[in-house]
């Protein structure tokens, strides 16, 4: 089995929010032992000489072969943090995004994978449980920016 770890450099990540109704579309984060720790919405890294918003739309195609549009500005974080022991350094542009097409996936689970054949699980989580006894809201500090 291969566990994911950080990168070691700095990355340039976009990720995306897709809503329905209350609930954002996140990726389930596991620890080593399979137990899920935090969700992350969906995206991925920014490719050398890739715009963030063309990365954007380039994963989503990748993951769930759909179409997004882009809407507003991006919120820019940047994201130092440890998993499984390893640091982790991202910027992250954040953009709220709209595709007709999500909203007719599961309400349940949706599986994915990347490109280097690693499997993922998402779903729709309700912003009042994360962080509060649920899993937590990765990039840490997302959640208080959604809440303003």
């Amino acid at each position: 089995m291969t566990f994911w770890r950080p990168h070691n450099g700095i990355r340039v990540k976009a990720i995306g929010l897709h809503w329905r109704e209350d609930r954002l579309l996140a990726a389930e984060v596991p620890d080593d032992a399979g137990r899920i720790k935090g969700v992350r919405p969906l995206g991925g890294s920014v490719e050398f000489g890739e715009t963030w918003h063309d990365a954007l739309k380039r994963e989503f195609r990748e993951e769930l072969n759909v179409a997004i549009e882009i809407s507003g500005q991006p919120l820019v974080i940047e994201n130092l943090y440890q998993h499984e022991g390893h640091q982790g350094h991202e910027i992250i542009f954040v953009a709220e995004i709209q595709c007709p097409e999500l909203l007719s996936l599961p309400d349940t689970s949706i599986s994915f994978a990347e490109d280097d054949g690693q499997s993922w699980t998402a779903g729709w989580f309700s912003l009042d449980t994360l962080d509060i006894g649920g899993p937590e809201l990765y990039p840490t500090g997302l959640k208080d920016h959604l809440l303003r």
